[in-house]
């Protein structure tokens, strides 16, 4: 159960630091939309909601895994499952995190776009 927690606490940290590393990054150039911040949080929402149904999907499997006589393989599919979900949204994030600091810091931007290129090259 603790690993729920866990995964669950590190994406809500990830989304709040991107949410507020991009709020940083519109002060900082001047462009800050109502619309957009609101299009960013109920990004961030949904991001907390699909990591809430993985873990919620990994416990009902192994639970079913229990009751059919298939609890390994269950709880393997389980884990796999929301570990996916959570590697993929935490590499989205750190992405758009190292983004904005690109903006907020032009001579981080260097670094950062090489960065981000390769690991943009990777995910594809």
């Amino acid at each position: 159960m603790l690993r729920y927690v866990v995964m669950f606490c590190i994406v809500v940290g990830l989304a709040l630091s991107d949410f507020v590393t991009g709020f940083i990054k519109a002060c900082v150039t001047n462009s800050v939309e109502s619309s957009k911040m609101r299009k960013g949080g109920l990004n961030k929402l949904s991001e907390l909601v699909v990591m809430a149904t993985a873990c919620g999907l990994e416990i009902g499997i192994e639970m079913l895994g229990r009751n059919s006589g298939g609890e390994e393989l269950a709880k393997i599919t389980g884990l796999v499952c929301a570990s996916a979900i959570f590697g993929y949204i935490a590499f989205m994030e750190v992405i758009s995190i190292l983004e904005n600091y690109a903006a907020i810091n032009p001579q981080a931007n260097g670094w950062i776009s090489k960065l981000i290129k390769r690991l943009k090259s990777k995910e594809e």
